[in-house]
């Protein structure tokens, strides 16, 4: 017999679900406008077409995952399965096994018509949890099946919960590192859509004024390998002056540009390649053998953005929406 899978679900936003989890011993989904998704055939191509059919202005890219959310509600979850429920009111987590089939009812909830019978079996303060764990059940997804941490929170659920002192608790450094690499990847990726071609010597001209630089970019078009020329005073002439080159390409730059940009400077001058990419190896060689020529890959040009990100303007703000946040720092009990 195989082990009883554990999901995760989430009551909305703000927690409206909770009277209707706890008080009448249910888990529920919403996407009321898909209408019952019982009624379709098992498999995800027909949840999607509903997905669509329901929500005609949704993005492509959220298609799959709507219709994965309710499907596996409808046709993965099993009785038996044990459900974790992290609740916004009281900020406990609870933990129930499942005890009904799927059904539709609409006359229950409006807005959490799929719903499943439960009956809770604990009710924890999150103190009682590692760091990982809790960070998986906290996931974007209002409904999701927990693999990380399953067997902590299985043995919470028979009454077995030891959480390791926060000292001695290893996932802290893991939450901390996946949610700085998600905040790295999200900057990268908007950068790539939002930034391709001449509008990224644009951004990379204001990251340079954040960092005291004045710049002149190139106009649109051939611009004879140089995209930008940076320089310290108001009017250009005193050195150091910059030869700027963007690559707003997330492949891997050749030793063939950056000798190209390297050709452009003069003994007094500095050359910058800036690329969202990477550099092959033997680009990175010719760049460290030039004292005055200098590779920025994607990795450190995210780095120059989360360094100077408080002084970009409005608009690149916008564009590259980011917000300061704590997070959890391991602390090692000598």
């Amino acid at each position: 017999m195989s082990e009883t899978k554990i999901w995760g679900i989430h009551g909305g936003a703000t927690g409206d679900a909770d009277p209707l989890f706890l008080q009448q011993n249910v888990v529920a989904i919403g996407w009321a406008e898909m209408g019952d998704p019982g009624k379709l055939k098992a498999d995800r191509e027909a949840f999607k077409a509903a997905v669509i059919a329901a929500y005609p202005g949704i993005k492509p890219g959220a298609i799959p995952n709507y219709a994965g959310q309710v499907f596996r509600f409808v046709h993965e979850m099993k009785i038996g399965d044990l459900v974790v429920y992290p609740s916004k009111r009281d900020r406990h987590v609870h933990i129930a096994r499942v005890q009904g089939e799927y059904r539709y009812d609409p006359t229950v909830s409006r807005e959490y018509p799929n719903q499943r019978s439960v009956k809770w079996l604990v009710d924890l303060p999150r103190t009682n949890f590692s760091q990982g764990a809790l960070y998986e059940i906290g996931s974007a997804m209002s409904f999701f099946q927990v693999k990380s941490y399953a067997e902590e929170f299985r043995a919470a659920a028979e009454g077995k919960a030891s959480p390791p002192p926060v000292t001695q608790d290893e996932s802290v450094a893991a939450v901390a590192a996946d949610i700085e690499e998600n905040t790295r990847d999200f900057v990268l990726k908007r950068l790539a859509q939002e930034f391709k071609g001449h509008p990224m010597a644009d951004f990379v001209a204001h990251l340079l004024g954040t960092m005291g630089y004045r710049t002149c970019v190139s106009p649109e078009g051939p611009d004879g390998g140089i995209d930008i020329i940076a320089h310290k005073d108001e009017l250009g002439f005193e050195p150091p002056i910059i030869k700027v080159q963007v690559k707003s390409t997330e492949g891997s730059i050749g030793d063939p540009v950056v000798s190209a940009l390297y050709g452009k400077v003069t003994t007094n001058e500095f050359g910058l390649l800036i690329t969202l990419g990477s550099f092959t190896h033997q680009a990175t060689t010719f760049g460290k053998s030039k004292s005055n020529l200098r590779l920025v890959d994607g990795n450190e040009l995210v780095n120059l953005v989360l360094e100077h990100y408080e002084q970009f303007d409005s608009r690149y703000k916008g564009l590259l929406p980011l917000r300061k946040a704590y997070i959890p720092e391991a602390v090692n009990e000598e």
